[in-house]
């Protein structure tokens, strides 16, 4: 691997010519090392045919040196050493440094492809299967309590379970955990009755207790997260016996229920068996179909649970990887981190099947009119939101003299670009910006309050009410107080409205007010897709539009496919 980039670094140093005169001392201060081991890199060179050295006698004489070999296929062969030694970031880092044209970095970044897919070998007379995952966001941690990516929220899916589940059908939950449930007439007593012995990864027996212990964590914990203002509501969680488990609710929330299906309401062992949280969002013990055995910055692998309560999954091991090189993509965001992508076999992207999965992502940006500025001027703010219409370069607006400042728009990292983009429509409108980028963590602080435009997104799945009602609920902090009270009053008819249909219809009406009194401009939606070879099977989706990995298999390998 060294000497693919010493070779590398010298073709690039003499600018690519196919035959140069230098001096053993001028390889020495290109290699970097001393004069005899400069004479060894060139030996080594010269007996893999890389180059022809022709010397001349004397210290200091010019020798004539040949370049036999493409620089390009050097590359290559460099990458490729890096896929099979799975150092795929080493890979990526070659096909930045070493590509000098697109269509080369496209033949790099289809070999580093070939790592990824499905893979099949046999040990002892059985077919194991691997799959291999790209992905474009880098995961931190798999505890219920501590997400905030999508990506993570859907390893934990397959890690986790909680105590029911959607089924796949709109608006439908069914068991999971718990095989029934009851509630009260009041709707705020529910009861949940849990499966017997149902397995944690580490072999002990799930038990109320542990219900009792993960939601306590959600209602104890100080952080704002998703869905805080559900499980905020819980009143009390009491273990009845070792299989039943009581939810008092302090009002009635006809969410609550959609919320149990959600991978932040997901059951972990009490105590967390003894790690602390850091720890256990790394090496996480959950009832999933699959465990983690590995997990780095880089690396996440999963090995199949052959005791989960529904049924062994097909997989025996998924390979998840961070691979970061579609840095000018907004793929990391929109729910398309994950594909089941083609086999080695095949490098022709035209042999991938595509399919929609009823999930969306929305990107639109709100107004903070709680902030003394121009955007509090309800005609100003309808100006400047007119800007960001697709027609706004044929409308010009100037800005009024007492409102002459800078914007600050906010965003999270993988929305800077819809943020750069709005600035550069103000811009040219009249309207100077400065673009914030800060973490998800921050992003949920007061970041928000002093900012003037804060770029959001929706994921919008069968979770959309949910995040709906999380989404509006902030929204209402930094508007205006007529509207946030018309807001609060029908998030408050929507969470006790139990048909799905009716309170679909209170969003629409939320949605409208702040559209028609600019409070928020929709920037765009995209469905999410799923690109997969014909060869694979199960391929259904989860709750959230991502193929749900326990379905899915592999035609077995015939006899002919075995290596002899």
């Amino acid at each position: 691997m060294k000497l693919h980039s010493q070779y590398l670094k010298l073709h690039s140093q003499f600018g690519g010519a196919t035959e140069i005169s230098v001096t053993m001392d001028e390889l020495a201060l290109t290699f970097g090392c001393t004069h005899r081991n400069a004479m060894h890199i060139v030996n080594k060179m010269m007996q893999l045919e890389w180059i022809q050295w022709t010397p001349k006698r004397g210290r200091g004489s010019r020798s004539l040196l040949q370049f036999l070999v493409p620089s390009e296929e050097i590359a290559l062969q460099s990458m490729m050493q890096a896929i099979s030694r799975k150092d795929v970031h080493k890979a990526i880092e070659g096909i930045k440094t070493h590509a000098s044209s697109s269509s080369l970095q496209d033949t790099l970044q289809g070999w580093l492809l070939t790592y990824f897919g499905h893979h099949s070998e046999i040990r002892s007379d059985k077919q194991i299967d691997t799959l291999r995952l790209p992905i474009t966001q880098q995961l931190h941690t798999f505890d219920p309590l501590h997400m905030n990516l999508l990506a993570e929220s859907f390893v934990s899916s397959h890690v986790f379970d909680g105590l029911v589940r959607r089924s796949g059908e709109r608006d439908k939950i069914v068991p999971s955990l718990a095989h029934a449930w009851e509630v009260d007439e009041s709707r705020t007593i529910w009861t949940f009755f849990l499966r017997k012995e149902v397995l944690f990864h580490h072999g002990k027996v799930l038990t109320a207790k542990d219900v009792v212990y993960s939601l306590g964590r959600l209602m104890q914990t100080s952080k704002r997260t998703l869905y805080s203002y559900i499980f905020k509501e819980i009143q009390r969680v009491t273990a009845l016996n070792p299989s039943t488990v009581q939810i008092t609710l302090k009002q009635p929330n006809e969410l609550f229920l959609p919320f149990l299906c959600t991978s932040r309401a997901a059951i972990v062992p009490r105590d967390l068996e003894g790690m602390d949280e850091p720890s256990f969002g790394r090496r996480p013990v959950g009832t999933g179909p699959f465990k983690v055995v590995d997990m780095n910055e880089d690396t996440c692998v999963l090995e199949v649970f052959p005791y989960y309560f529904l049924g062994r999954a097909h997989l025996d091991r998924i390979e998840i990887m961070y691979v970061p090189w579609d840095t000018e993509s907004d793929s990391s965001d929109t729910g398309s981190a994950f594909h089941v992508i083609q086999n080695p076999s095949s490098t022709n992207s035209s042999s991938w099947s595509r399919i929609h999965s009823e999930s969306y992502i929305r990107k639109f940006v709100t107004c903070n009119t709680q902030k003394k500025g121009p955007l509090s001027d309800p005609l100003l703010r309808a100006k400047i939101v007119s800007c960001l219409k697709e027609d706004s370069a044929s409308v010009t607006h100037k800005p009024m003299e007492d409102h002459e400042v800078t914007l600050q728009i906010t965003t999270i990292p993988q929305y800077a670009n819809d943020a750069e983009c709005i600035a550069t429509k103000l811009e040219r409108q009249g309207y100077p910006c400065t673009v914030v980028s800060v973490s998800p963590e921050e992003f949920k602080g007061p970041i928000r309050l002093e900012s003037d435009l804060i770029v959001f997104s929706l994921f919008r799945d069968e979770d959309e009410q949910l995040r709906l009602f999380d989404l509006y609920l902030t929204l209402s902090q930094h508007i205006e107080p007529h509207t946030r009270a018309d807001i609060e009053g029908w998030l408050y008819t929507i969470a006790r409205e139990p048909n799905p249909k009716a309170r679909s219809e209170s969003f629409s009406m939320i949605e409208n007010r702040l559209l028609e009194e600019h409070h928020l401009h929709i920037l765009y939606e995209k469905p999410t897709q799923t690109a997969y070879l014909p060869s694979v099977r199960g391929v259904s989706f989860n709750s959230q539009g991502w193929v749900d990995l326990r379905h899915l298999w592999f035609p077995p390998l015939l006899s002919s496919d075995i290596p002899t």
